[in-house]
């Protein structure tokens, strides 16, 4: 495995107890202290951890397109984390959240979502996150073939027309990093970039190295043409705003990285890919 795509950056633990809140008027947190005790928790619903992702959901994150079942990368870590707590399998409930709404300010019918939401500086305005629990890389997939499919450089991907998920990453990296001449087309989903790369309405889709991995063969012919070096970000698990729960799951996955939990998840669902060229 390539550790330096995957090192999960850990804060301290929390020494003694995690900082927590209660519930002020109108649902707003107020500062107090209390352990991270399971009954001490701010939840959703009193005894349930509720899990937020898109739907479709893919590989390796999650498999057989079900979060439930505890395959692939964040469905597992998301039980990880919720065993820390004090929960078991069947306290955890999931439930959709489109990606683009995920990071949208306001109240959450979820207590956190995992979903390969990148923490951003802006995100971090109307959103909270825990510490980060993967190193993102871009990559670019396109169809066998085709033009764009031999390129090796960024500069040789100004002429072609990309596409992506709304609100994504990958979509700000299109227009920043490789700064195409063509505008990108916007998606609502990444299943919806799948059928226009299908159609040869697009010449290619950024996403992140492990969901092109797998996104390749979800597209006819499809490749992956190559990784982008990584530049410093990182999934996090997504909050309310101001939700006194990521202190507590922050400590968790504190735990999980110092008694080697992570990596361990990391190494059976997420494989190398260090084979692939780096798009320089």
């Amino acid at each position: 495995m390539r550790k330096s795509l995957f090192v999960v950056v850990v804060m301290a633990l929390v020494v003694a107890a995690c900082a927590s809140s209660t519930v002020g008027t109108g649902g707003t947190p107020t500062t107090s202290t209390t352990s991270c005790d399971k009954a001490s928790l701010h939840l959703l619903n009193a005894g349930q951890l509720t899990i937020a992702t898109d739907s479709p959901v893919y590989s390796p994150w999650f498999k057989k397109n079900t979060p439930s079942n505890g395959m692939g990368y964040e469905s597992a870590l998301a039980y990880a984390v919720a065993s820390q707590l004090g929960f078991g399998q069947s306290e955890v409930k999931w439930v959709v959240e489109p990606f683009n709404k995920s990071y949208a300010p306001g109240p959450k019918d979820f207590d956190f979502d995992i979903n390969e939401v990148s923490i951003t500086p802006e995100r971090s305005q109307v959103v909270s996150f825990s510490t980060g629990y993967y190193d993102d890389a871009q990559a670019l997939v396109a169809v066998k073939g085709t033009p764009i499919a031999s390129a090796t450089t960024v500069a040789g991907l100004k002429p072609y027309k990309l596409g992506d998920q709304i609100g994504s990453t990958s979509l700000q990296f299109i227009s920043t990093v490789i700064q195409p001449t063509q505008q990108p087309a916007v998606f609502d989903t990444l299943n919806e970039a799948k059928s226009s790369l299908n159609a040869g309405q697009i010449d290619g889709v950024v996403t992140d190295l492990p969901t092109a991995d797998y996104f390749q063969y979800q597209v006819k012919n499809g490749t992956v043409v190559g990784r982008f070096a990584p530049a410093g970000e990182q999934f996090g698990l997504l909050f309310q705003k101001g939700n006194p729960l990521v202190t507590c799951v922050d400590q968790a996955l504190a735990t999980l990285a110092t008694n080697g939990t992570i990596q361990q998840l990391q190494d059976t669902w997420l494989q190398s890919y260090a084979a692939y060229p780096v798009i320089k």
